[in-house]
């Protein structure tokens, strides 16, 4: 018998126990986090940053984990949960969507340092520049390996 699968939603409203929560690593975390006091956050919280994100406007995920960390005292926010909670907030909106609600998370103004699009998207880089196009941004298409990206990205950051 199959395991039927949780529904995104579910997902994004009720997270593993114990989360948020600020956890003091060894030494080791001062080089790959920046600071030992790391930021384990809900994707409740991952969500809200990214409704507030306007109409053409964008935002990467590591301006994401800079204002989770400085809300909560932290120095830093950890990245694979960040990464994770991002996709459950996309996958969550798609879901919403199919279901017939209207407001959704825009979680396609999320791109990476680069302003390069998400593969792991709902619908991968051609959903999400489709998008962003709707929005009034120029997206540039791959080159080779490298995904496409927004041109002049730059000039759309929001800060959070």
């Amino acid at each position: 018998m199959r395991k039927t699968r949780k529904p995104w939603r579910e997902k994004l409203e009720h997270p593993p126990k114990g989360l948020p929560k600020v956890e003091d690593g060894p030494p080791e975390w001062e080089k790959i986090f920046g600071g030992r006091r790391v930021l384990v956050p809900t994707p409740l919280l991952v969500d809200g940053l990214i409704r507030k994100v306007p109409e053409r406007k964008l935002v990467t995920a590591r301006e994401i984990r800079e204002r989770l960390a400085k809300d909560f005292n932290a120095d830093s926010t950890c990245p694979l949960t960040t990464g994770i909670h991002i996709r459950i907030a996309a996958e969550t909106a798609e879901e919403d969507l199919r279901n017939g609600r209207e407001e959704i998370t825009p979680y396609w103004r999320v791109v990476k340092p680069d302003g390069s699009l998400n593969e792991k998207f709902p619908g991968g880089t051609e959903a999400q520049a489709a998008h962003l196009r709707a929005e009034g941004h120029t997206v540039e298409p791959g080159k080779g390996k490298k995904p496409p990206r927004v041109k002049d990205f730059e000039k759309s950051l929001q800060r959070l």
